[in-house]
């Protein structure tokens, strides 16, 4: 069914009825505003119509306000922000007016609207999930919301369960969401959604953090689940690879303005800002060419032989562990000054546990055999005082910057950190942290901010900063870009390249991008299931690889 939308570059343009007489049309937005207290529009007169079984992708930056425009049709948004507009829902006699303006009726009037009519699944599910809950609990809530019996509840969130392709979904409904792989979350959060059977669904980067292959997997369930239940859909992305493949129509954003608008395959085939053309031509650069020939001269930065990790999964009766669950197996990996290794793989693959192993921080449930060395020193022989003054020599940059670093610190408290623990003199502390903030290109006035007055992308230098202040030989950097959109990726891995040029420092890079990988790394690994299925140079991989799975896994990259 051929669904249209208005096509326009401006964002003050009159809504027209373009749709043909069998689509229903299920939502109207007319001139969306959204300002803060100073003035700022954070989203300037945001117009769109959405019809039954329709997807429409708002893309852009961080920032842009596709977020809060989504927030705002269901009065998500704090009191302090000004919203105008006029936001029309279908009902039963028609198109009723939503209310959108921050007053004391609005909380009243959408109740009957949030998860029954317009449903969300958010960005990141172990934020939006609560920890202290069982997946039956959770899901049972939504359910009792939407007027189901409770003597049905467990027999209906198994079926919701089975619906977005959880396996022995009886299992899973006594797990915490701990206990569930990212892309088991994922899909316990759509569960949650339909379980109140919406009429539209809003999905806030839903695949932000997961690989590659579950990123297809995670959408096409979706626009197949859109689909079986006849819904509209409202996909809030970044990634314009998913967004030209599973949306109808689109809308640019940009620092709260409509770019551009119109058919995904209109606007991809041919855009007419230069914005959009931006976006979709993003170049991520080439990694730096290091030779191998040069290796037997220089010295390994690092060397693993071996590496086996293991987790318990089932207690005995006396405390003891009865079975183990094996999340790496013999492991190997050389990593020589100067170069980066890019581990690349499927959610549960055992990339980060790799990480956490190389940088000593498992916990001490978990068995960890084999040989780390670190320039030339064994670390998992060293006692717990030479590992933390060894630590200084292996440093790491997680994948979300705001999680990883105090939020009651300063700039200049979170980078000087590591050097106080070490009985550095304060003036000391201070120049090293201005000359850290500076190899990461933050002004140096950005010492005094808290982490809630940063973008993404500049917290993630941060973080990056942080790690550079200690001068590590080896940095371990888990999914550093996986949080933040396009634009800035180009820039955190063109810094990242830089560094590695100027510093000479040796990178472990985890990452499901294969973009950004390729880019960045002289070397790859493919995990598979906690084994290594395929390694070697990066371009031989890219452009000849042998392993089913690694090709699996670059078709799905450049689908």
């Amino acid at each position: 069914m051929t669904k249209n939308i208005i096509a326009t570059e401006q964002n003050n343009a009159p809504i027209e009825s373009l749709h043909r007489a069998q689509d229903k049309l299920m939502l109207t937005v007319d001139r969306l505003t959204i300002t803060t207290t100073a003035g700022i529009q954070l989203v300037d007169a945001l117009s769109y119509q959405l019809t039954q079984g329709q997807t429409l992708a708002i893309v852009g930056e961080s920032g842009s306000g596709k977020s809060i425009a989504s927030l705002a049709l269901l009065g998500l948004l704090p009191d302090s922000l000004t919203i105008t507009g006029e936001v029309q829902l279908a009902s039963t006699t028609g198109m009723s007016t939503l209310p959108i303006a921050n007053d004391k009726a609005r909380n009243a009037a959408l109740r009957s609207i949030r998860g029954q009519r317009i449903g969300m699944v958010f960005q990141e599910p172990m934020t939006a999930l609560n920890p202290l809950h069982t997946v039956a609990k959770q899901i049972a809530e939504s359910l009792r919301l939407s007027g189901v019996p409770k003597k049905q509840w467990r027999d209906a969130s198994i079926a919701l369960l089975d619906d977005v392709n959880i396996t022995d979904p009886a299992d899973k409904l006594n797990r915490y969401p701990h206990e569930l792989s990212g892309g088991q979350r994922q899909r316990m959060m759509i569960a949650m959604a339909l379980a109140q059977q919406p009429d539209i669904l809003i999905a806030d980067e839903p695949t932000t953090a997961l690989d590659v292959t579950l990123q297809h997997e995670i959408l096409a369930l979706l626009d197949d689940l859109k689909r079986k239940h006849n819904m509209a859909m409202i996909l809030i992305s970044h990634d314009l690879n998913l967004v030209r493949r599973y949306s109808d129509e689109v809308i640019v954003m940009r620092q709260g303005q409509t770019i551009e608008q119109g058919q995904t395959s209109a606007v991809f085939s041919q855009p007419k800002a230069d914005y959009t053309r931006t976006l979709i031509q993003q170049d991520f650069g080439q990694a730096l060419t290091i030779e191998d020939d040069n290796a037997d001269k220089q010295s390994s930065v690092l060397e693993v032989k071996r590496l086996n990790v293991q987790f318990p999964i089932e207690k005995s009766l006396f405390g003891g562990t009865k079975r183990w669950f094996d999340a790496v197996k013999d492991v190997d990996m050389t990593l020589q000054k100067g170069q980066a290794l890019g581990i690349v793989g499927e959610s549960g693959s055992g990339k980060t546990t790799i990480a956490l192993a190389l940088s000593q921080l498992l916990s001490n449930q978990a068995r960890v055999n084999g040989q780390i060395v670190v320039n030339g020193q064994d670390i998992s022989i060293l006692s717990k005082k030479a590992l933390r003054n060894f630590r200084a020599q292996i440093q790491m940059v997680f994948q979300d910057p705001f999680a990883s670093i105090n939020p009651r610190m300063t700039v200049m408290q979170i980078v000087e950190e590591g050097l106080l623990v070490q009985g550095v003199a304060k003036a000391a502390r201070q120049q090293a942290v201005l000359d850290s903030l500076a190899t990461v290109h933050l002004p140096l006035a950005f010492a005094q901010r808290y982490p809630h007055e940063l973008s993404g992308g500049q917290r993630q230098r941060v973080a990056l900063a942080r790690a550079l202040i200690m001068k590590p030989s080896l940095l371990i950097l888990d999914e550093p870009t996986s949080a933040l959109d396009s634009t800035t990726q180009v820039t955190v891995v063109s810094l990242l390249r830089e560094i590695q040029q100027k510093l000479q420092i040796s990178y472990v890079f985890i990452s499901h991008d294969l973009k950004v990988v390729r880019a960045l790394c002289q070397h790859v690994m493919v995990l598979k299931e906690g084994t290594c299925v395929e390694s070697g140079r990066t371009e031989d991989l890219f452009n000849h690889p042998q392993h089913p799975y690694a090709q699996q896994l670059l078709k799905a990259s450049s689908s």
